[in-house]
């Protein structure tokens, strides 16, 4: 048979003359290394229309499902879900906003441009984008830091309105950030991370967070300033506000009990934040409350602060990692359990531009709203130890380097577990 730039000669006779150069194995070698080359070059630069739609599609997730969308199945169970998670969305977007340390009305913008961001960019089906408390707990960190309370405690309204600017600047200057070191690790191909994110460290992680969430909530259920004057000064401590809370927390945490113990029964699950906050409001409105600000109209898209985002590129390193590790978890169990793809490094970008778009927009970072107990484990064979740590050093060392701290002790576990 001809070899390689072989010539086949017309046969004489009953016989075949075939010519062909002879090789060395070193000649071979480099021969098949310099064919191989052209071949791989060819493939990245060539640009055909089979190309060009595959890497589109994978850009624009949206333009892949949606004309597959079984419209008379489907939608009106997408409206019905849609307007409850929205209702939802919006209260925790108020109440959240409260974490940062910026006026309530922002935490609405921070639930509302980044779903439309990932209805177009993102893979998951199934997840509910908008604000997240671990997230905000991170960003009213920064904003703490950057812009503390008035130490006087008499400060005018004029001072209250420029301190809440210089908050909102911030928060949305470190989203801003956050979501570019998103994009960027996205375009990068970083979104090979999450294999190291596993539902012991998840659970261990969410669990601090939620320790941080109830302590930072305590000077709004005590009217205490700080986690200090909460063991000297709590004989002062206001006994309306702490009725109130303990009732909202009661009667919210029985009735949770009760959608998830007759979820065979109900219909559809009783909405008690909605009913908390509109019994609420109307209690209000009977009451001869100033109003402080109204807007009637979606602001226009800022510019971050340059000078904020040199005080805070650690700070939104960490919240990009954090915001990813957790949307994406939720994301992999819900695609794990429906049967369908999703692309850890198209949901950074996702992730990214929703950043992007909400911190210029003035709102602060999101990510996915968390179900704990459904966290699917992505690296296997993991003990409660990564737990345990986890929790501890995320309460003691805060989020972002607790979550550091438990990552680098899960990987010298698999290290050691590969070597045994």
């Amino acid at each position: 048979s001809p070899g390689i730039s072989g010539e086949m000669v017309e046969p004489v006779g009953n016989h075949y003359v075939v010519a062909r150069p002879v090789y060395s194995e070193n000649l071979l070698q480099l021969n098949r290394a310099a064919h191989q080359q052209s071949s791989v070059l060819l493939c990245l630069y060539s640009c055909s229309p089979q190309r060009a739609k595959k890497v589109a599609l994978g850009f624009f997730p949206v333009a892949s499902w949606l004309p597959a969308y079984r419209f008379k199945e489907w939608i009106l169970s997408d409206i019905v879900s849609g307007i409850n998670t929205g209702l939802v969305a919006v209260l925790q977007g108020l109440a959240f906003a409260l974490l940062v340390d910026v006026p309530a009305n922002h935490g609405l913008y921070a639930a509302f441009f980044p779903v439309l961001v990932y209805f177009i960019f993102g893979t998951s089906r199934h997840i509910s984008v908008g604000p997240f408390p671990v997230l905000s707990l991170m960003v009213g960190g920064v904003v703490d830091r950057l812009v503390p309370d008035d130490s006087t405690g008499n400060g005018t309204s004029t001072n209250s309105s420029a301190i809440d600017e210089k908050r909102v600047m911030v928060a949305a200057s470190v989203t801003f950030l956050s979501g570019v070191f998103q994009l960027l690790l996205g375009i990068l191909q970083f979104g090979f991370v999450v294999i190291y994110l596993s539902q012991s460290l998840i659970s261990g992680f969410t669990t601090a967070a939620a320790v941080h969430v109830v302590v930072s909530q305590l000077k709004f259920m005590l009217q205490l300033s700080t986690l200090e004057s909460i063991f000297s000064q709590i004989t002062e401590t206001n006994i309306a506000d702490l009725v109130t809370s303990l009732i909202v927390l009661l009667v919210v945490f029985v009735v949770k009990e009760m959608n998830d113990r007759y979820k065979a029964k109900l219909p559809t699950p009783i909405p008690i934040e909605l009913l908390v906050v509109r019994v609420t409001s109307l209690r209000f409105c009977s009451c001869s409350i100033t109003t402080v600000t109204q807007e009637a109209e979606f602001q226009a898209p800022v510019a971050p602060d340059a000078g904020i985002l040199q005080k805070c590129v650690g700070d939104g390193i960490s919240i990009a990692i954090v915001g990813f590790a957790v949307g994406f978890s939720v994301a992999k169990v819900y695609s794990i359990k429906y049967d369908y793809p999703i692309d850890s490094n198209q949901e950074l970008i996702a992730f990214g531009l929703g950043n992007i778009v909400g911190g210029s927009f003035k709102g602060f970072a999101s990510s996915t709203a968390l179900s704990r107990s459904g966290v699917q484990e992505s690296t296997g064979g993991k003990t409660q130890i990564i737990w345990v740590v986890t929790f501890l050093a995320a309460v003691f060392l805060g989020l972002d380097i607790g979550l550091a701290t438990a990552m680098a002790f899960q990987l010298l576990t698999v290290v050691i577990r590969s070597q045994m």
